[in-house]
């Protein structure tokens, strides 16, 4: 009957080292990579591997030639010391010849006597060649790390890591509920009816190249924007298209057909950049829905100033998809941002641009555009051009 040998044999036969060690003694072995956790053991085996040439025919092991140095006595450098360092690497299966004194020393502590005669007459039937190690014996495919110990330390350390992680989530609940109170976000909830309403494309007509000091022909000018509203988690997005730059935003219903909305120019940075806050009251019953708006008038330089303003919202689909277009000859030949809106087999296309409020055909639309849509921050009569500064 042969007995196991190399890596198998050894890995096992340390295993029941560091248990028969632990139990006698009490004290636990800190099984990792670190090879001072070892050097206890290694000491204790050292004194049974150091006597190995005087003790083959007592404890039936193979023959040991006696140590010649008289120099240096003192362990670690007698022939047969065994360190720290041997026993961690031949533990993790890192050794597949150990050295046969290291070997005899485990089958003594273990058994009381060494390889050979223990193959005589197998004690432990887990180190006999083609049998299986049987369950419940100490070994372990990764010996050497997943201790009891280990297990104990990783319990403790993963119990704080949830506690700290329910904590932690506790105040950011905590902290954003109160935001959520203090600023009023999500109290009123839409219904589905309104929800529609509100979700899809518009076309927003505002007047705030009236207010550039700049533009010296700003009378009657209006600016077209796309709006793409979409809802999600009890609030809205959009995006908005406008002639020169885009914008980002959210609504949200404040009351029953209340919707405040509030934008700022898209950018990558971040910053929020002219922002913009309107309010509107949703009314099924008119085309125009007129928004009252702080935003800007968008001049140039020191002139780019909060403004008062009546925006015009006209709803034009209600599930349609949007995207802008670029590159093309129809681009630099309208001199514009162009829009296209997709629903079902529809398509149409916008072209976002500066245009004269009076080719607007609808003359309520054209009312609501003009100069009295605006409200400068500081009253200056010749800012906006009216009719009577025009005929002047």
């Amino acid at each position: 009957m042969n007995l196991k040998t190399g890596k198998e044999e050894i890995v096992y036969l340390l295993a029941q080292v560091f248990e028969k060690y632990e139990r006698i003694t009490g004290n636990e072995v800190r099984r990792n990579t670190n090879r001072k956790n070892y050097e206890e053991i290694a000491k204790m085996l050292s004194e049974i591997s150091n006597r190995l040439p005087v003790t083959a025919e007592t404890l039936g092991h193979e023959e040991y030639a006696p140590d010649r140095n008289k120099n240096n006595l003192s362990y670690p450098n007698l022939k047969y010391d065994i360190t720290g360092g041997q026993i961690k690497d031949a533990c993790n299966g890192m050794v597949s010849n150990p050295r046969s004194f290291l070997v005899d020393a485990c089958y003594i502590y273990l058994y009381g006597v060494g390889r050979k005669r223990f193959e005589e007459n197998p004690l432990d039937s887990n180190l006999v060649e083609n049998q299986p190690i049987q369950k419940g014996a100490n070994v372990s495919k990764s010996p050497g790390i997943f201790t009891i110990g280990f297990w104990r330390i990783a319990a403790i350390l993963l119990f704080i890591c949830v506690l700290s992680l329910a904590f932690f989530t506790y105040r950011a609940s905590d902290k954003l509920q109160t935001i959520t109170n203090d600023m009023k976000i999500g109290v009123y909830k839409p219904t589905p009816s309104e929800i529609k309403r509100l979700v899809g494309t518009w076309l927003v007509y505002i007047g705030s190249p009236q207010a550039r000091r700049s533009e010296k022909n700003r009378y009657h000018q209006v600016v077209t924007n796309v709006i793409d509203v979409r809802f999600k988690d009890g609030y809205f997005v959009f995006k908005r298209y406008g002639a020169n730059f885009n914008h980002n935003g959210y609504m949200q219903f404040e009351s029953k057909d209340i919707v405040s909305v509030h934008s700022y120019v898209s950018n990558d940075r971040d910053t929020v950049e002219s922002p913009r806050l309107s309010l509107m009251r949703l009314d099924p019953r008119n085309k125009f829905q007129s928004v009252i708006s702080a935003s800007w008038n968008f001049d140039t330089g020191e002139y780019n100033d909060v403004i008062g303003i009546r925006e015009v919202y006209i709803k034009q689909s209600n599930y349609g998809s949007t995207k802008e277009i670029l590159n093309t000859i129809e681009n630099s030949s309208c001199k514009c941002k162009i829009i296209s809106l997709d629903e079902g087999n529809t398509h149409r296309n916008y072209y976002l641009k500066n245009i004269l409020l009076d080719s607007l055909p609808d003359k309520t639309l054209r009312a609501l555009l003009d100069e009295n849509s605006i409200l400068l921050r500081n009253p200056d009569s010749t800012v906006v051009i009216g009719n009577t500064r025009r005929k002047s």
